[in-house]
């Protein structure tokens, strides 16, 4: 009898364990397609066994039936690094590729060639002016070539400036989401350690969750996770203390006042009160996968942004060093300052030869003393058909004239002193935002420079004018060493951008590929397999099923002795 009943809580706990393992597949297939889910796979094992009788070579055994040992949740710590690392990476170049695409987008406006065709066309207006430069329709026509190519300019210009803003806006809501992360690990990594406290439960979905957090941070920024013994979670970001069970160091931000752009910063790492601040990012590394500094899309954003609105200044006179570390940094400060630097060459050639200048020395009546300063060269220069002094610049800036008259001591000549650009004030400089056709050109007729020191028309003057198109002498930024004209310049400046769309969008494809061949590696360990858990549910379906059979027998054993006997 004692055997008998015994025997019953052995299939009692056939049933019991067979139940549960069915349940824990069930759960499996119901979560097959949840993102993240790590599939739980039962480890059956043998109750403690009692000992009848010792013999020589074996023992007389009575198990007490089956048990389960864990419900393991297994990951592979290595493939989840290699994944985060990669994740990060290939985001990184791909908001690189978007931003490189936007910007052809902005400038050949998708499919169409329009800029080029402005330029094109402004370049046809010198060549009518060459046939007749005293005729009016012709110097109508150049200025209002050169009112649409300003204007198209500066709408282009413009729109690279908005979509900055628009990067900006990305990146705030970035930062705003890494903190989020960070509090909902944080919070898992207090609820995982209360749980798993005891040394007995396994806080499984909340794992789950924690791991979907920390994928989804590994594309934000680079990270280092490291787990404690009692369960919780450690993250690095960017080599700095992010969270740990305790506390979660977030990122904060400054704003430049000009721009609106924000920088992230670490507030732990900065003295707020004396304005010194410690950057999350160090661009004093090179960019480069050996040293793990291409992850992460809030970096990419926050280069490809910049940190101000490129002109001609940053590509100008630049060396090559600076220019690789600072506009060549950024998709949109380089492709700016690139832009400004051809609006500005050519504004300037054309100027000069409208309103030439030489250099003279002398005292003015107020005994200032201008030294090899440049003024309008009057000998050489033309005017237009009223005879107005200086001669007109095609293009004036919105912060001055283009001299000053100043009336020299003793002999009362006057000389029309250059106002030099300053580049602490935009609007005293020929970037493409500051610049307007000059409205005397817009309001007077035949004010266009044409007429040389007898009054004839000078054909010099506009074969000089169609020249500029044609010399070699500008680069596109301190890379390039082969001189180029203007109408080479656009050209050269839009391969050059679609060059590093084709490097960012190359390796964004092969990172996407191995991100996936991870992903796919990943799914082998952790992920679930319909077949596989249908097979195992027909197997703990017929271990119920013989658990279930084996207690009837038992029941009917039982039956008989106490009926019968």
């Amino acid at each position: 009898m004692a055997n008998g009943m015994g025997s019953l809580y052995i299939g009692a706990s056939g049933l019991q364990n067979s139940q549960n393992a069915l349940n824990t597949t069930a759960n499996n297939l119901a979560n097959a397609d949840t993102k993240g889910y790590v599939r739980q796979q039962v480890l059956f094992a043998d109750r403690s066994y009692v000992t009848f009788k010792s013999a020589a070579i074996s023992k007389q055994q009575a198990g007490l039936g089956l048990a389960i040992a864990d419900v393991v949740h297994t990951r592979d710590m290595f493939l989840d690094k290699y994944y985060r690392r990669e994740n990060g990476r290939q985001a990184f170049y791909e908001a690189n590729y978007l931003a490189v695409q936007d910007v052809e987008d902005i400038f050949q406006e998708l499919e169409g060639m329009q800029y080029q065709n402005v330029l094109e066309d402004f370049w046809d207006s010198f060549e009518e002016l060459s046939k007749g430069p005293n005729e009016e329709v012709n110097q109508n026509l150049v200025v209002q070539k050169a009112t649409l190519f300003i204007e198209r300019s500066q709408g282009i210009y413009q729109n690279m400036k908005e979509y900055q803003k628009r990067i900006n806006i990305k990146i705030r809501e970035g930062i705003d989401r890494i903190n989020e992360l960070g509090h909902t690990i944080q919070e898992l990594n207090q609820e995982i350690m209360r749980i798993e406290s005891g040394g007995i439960e396994t806080a499984m979905t909340l794992r789950d969750e924690r791991d979907n957090a920390l994928d989804e941070l590994s594309a934000l920024a680079k990270i280092d996770v490291r787990e404690d013994v009692n369960g919780a979670v450690r993250v690095r970001l960017e080599n700095v203390e992010f969270l740990d069970e305790v506390h979660v160091f977030e990122i904060g931000t400054i704003t430049d006042e000009i721009t609106g752009f924000v920088t992230p910063i670490w507030p732990q790492l900065s003295d707020m009160a004396r304005g010194k601040y410690t950057p999350m990012f160090d661009y004093n590394v090179d960019i480069s996968p050996e040293l793990n500094t291409d992850i992460g899309q809030l970096k990419a954003l926050v280069l490809t942004r910049g940190e101000k609105i490129g002109n001609y200044r940053d590509v100008t006179g630049v060396s090559a060093d600076k220019y690789n570390n600072g506009a060549g940094m950024s998709v949109m400060v380089s492709a700016e300052a690139e832009l400004d630097q051809m609006i500005h060459e050519i504004i300037t050639a054309i100027n000069d030869v409208f309103s030439p200048t030489t250099t003279a020395s002398f005292t003015a009546t107020d005994g200032t003393r201008y030294t090899d300063v440049r003024v309008w060269d009057e000998e050489n220069a033309c005017l237009g058909q009223d005879g107005e002094k200086p001669g007109r610049e095609l293009f004036t800036r919105r912060g001055c004239d283009r001299y000053t008259a100043v009336t020299e001591q003793g002999t009362g000549k006057i000389y029309y002193v250059y106002n030099e650009e300053d580049p602490q004030d935009t609007s005293k400089m020929y970037t493409t935002q500051g610049v307007t056709v000059n409205h005397d050109l817009l309001e007077i007729e035949s004010g266009l420079p044409h007429l040389d020191k007898n009054g004839d028309p000078d054909w010099d003057l506009a074969h000089k004018l169609v020249n500029l198109w044609e010399e070699k002498k500008y680069t596109v930024n301190a890379n390039d060493t082969n001189p180029c004209s203007f109408k080479e310049y656009y050209q050269r400046m839009i391969n050059g951008i679609g060059a590093k769309g084709d490097v960012f969008g190359g390796l964004a494809t092969d990172l996407e590929g191995e991100v996936a061949s991870i992903e796919n590696s990943r799914q082998q360990v952790f992920g679930v397999s319909s077949d596989e858990e249908l097979q195992n549910m027909i197997k703990y379906q017929s271990a119920y099923n013989a658990a279930s059979r084996f207690i009837n027998v038992i029941s009917e054993m039982l039956e008989h002795l106490v009926t019968r006997l």
